[in-house]
């Protein structure tokens, strides 16, 4: 016969029931359970004003933790964060400090905690991610020394309209500048976008974007003509090398926010998707903390470029040491009788030759050299190399002119400090 198992549960109502019989007295009961005579009498207490299922186990957990959160203050981080489903623990503390700086909130990581618990968090997907580039960062040391430009990822709305929204932003700052949908992705749209920022907040040191149209072509230096209205503004074009969006990262990142705020889904029209773009550029630059800004807003970082956009585009400069043409239809100029292609996109404009020697020139165009000329062969010569501004004299290769007629720009002030125009 098998034995029967007994848990300790069993052995208390034994116990309990066994009293009730008068059989035995306390002392002997305790004795014969191995218990004291205090937990016996604990345990009929128990047994008198419960019955038996009082003899069970209670949870012990405390009813209230000294340290818990009030439910006031999980109300208020969970209404935030259901406002802002892409903020994480540290943005909704700053917001929260910030707007009620009388309360004391958990930290971040009791917010996290707070969200996780409701389910309101999206866990991402973990990709594999290509170490960053850091050069072209080097120079965005202060506002307006770089702005970044570039086209989201075009989508449609609910009616069917496509939606080519453009993006600037200060490098430093991390303030959007712009997000504007256009109706072409064209020279003259996009020119005109860009000149309400410049009149709005000035003129920026250097504009960074991607090789693709209308910032770039396939001219000489991949100018193109809205790289060349910014070139006579004294505005430095650079383009990141191709296929390394990363190099641009700051502007990437801030376009997946873009993306999880007003496109995920579109609106109902263009109008409407309009609005959510408005809307996202004012809760961006003003009220949703940055964290690579120390959790400062961008608003509170940048400042309006003291150089102000002129009224009227000047006209390119040279030295007396140039001889300078003007490039006329189909992108030639003349040279001692003789035509000159040069790039389509100058036509118009004047350029400047400096000579390096008795047979090379440099072209330059605005303060910028942009090829190099043979005059014996008479042909353009691209240059693929950065400018050597040190000063020295020209050598088999270089562009660098040396005496410059004027001074040259400064190592930041030239086309690009990655991939030159």
């Amino acid at each position: 016969m098998p034995w029967k198992a007994s848990s300790v549960v069993d052995e208390r109502m034994r116990f309990v029931l066994e009293q009730e019989c008068g059989l035995h007295t306390m002392t002997e009961l305790c004795e014969a359970y191995h218990i004291t005579r205090e937990t016996g009498y604990y345990w009929l207490r128990r047994y008198q004003q419960g019955g038996l299922e009082a003899l069970a186990d209670r949870d012990r957990a405390p009813r209230q933790h000294p340290n818990q959160t009030p439910e006031e203050i999980e109300e208020a981080v969970l209404v935030l964060r259901r406002a802002h489903m892409s903020w994480g623990p540290r943005k909704l503390k700053r917001v929260l400090e910030r707007e009620h700086g009388e309360r004391h909130w958990p930290a971040a990581s009791t917010i996290g905690g707070i969200v996780a618990r409701e389910g309101l968090v999206v866990p991402r997907k973990k990709r594999r991610r290509t170490p960053p580039y850091a050069q072209p960062f080097a120079s965005a040391d202060a506002p307006n020394r770089v702005w970044c430009a570039d086209f989201k990822g075009w989508f449609r709305t609910g009616d069917g309209e496509r939606i080519d929204p453009l993006t600037i932003s200060d490098a430093y700052s991390r303030y959007l500048l712009r997000c504007q949908r256009v109706e072409k992705t064209d020279c003259e749209r996009v020119r005109a976008v860009f000149e309400a920022a410049f009149r709005e907040c000035g003129l920026p040191g250097a504009i960074r974007t991607d090789n693709g149209a209308p910032f770039a072509s396939r001219a000489v230096r991949g100018l193109s003509r809205l790289a060349v209205w910014w070139m006579k503004l004294g505005i430095v074009p650079e383009r990141i090398a191709a296929g390394h969006p990363e190099q641009n990262g700051r502007h990437e990142r801030m376009h997946r926010t873009l993306k999880q705020e007003t496109a995920s889904p579109p609106a109902a029209n263009g109008r409407a998707q309009q609005r959510a773009f408005d809307r996202f550029r004012r809760e961006y630059n003003e009220e949703r903390p940055h964290e690579a800004l120390d959790l400062e807003t961008p608003s509170a970082m940048y400042t309006r470029s003291a150089q102000a956009y002129p009224a009227r585009v000047p006209e390119p400069e040279y030295g007396s040491a140039m001889q300078v043409r003007r490039v006329a239809e189909r992108g030639q100029f003349r040279w001692k009788c003789q035509r000159v292609f040069l790039s389509e996109t100058l036509v118009g404009e004047t350029i400047g030759l400096l000579p390096i020697d008795d047979r090379f020139y440099t072209v330059y165009f605005a303060a910028f050299p942009i090829a190099r000329f043979d005059s014996r062969r008479i042909t353009i010569v691209p240059q693929s190399k950065e400018w050597d501004f040190s000063g020295g004299g020209a050598r088999e290769g270089d562009i660098a002119p040396s005496p410059a007629p004027h001074p040259p720009p400064s190592p930041e002030e030239k086309v690009s400090g990655m991939c030159p125009v």
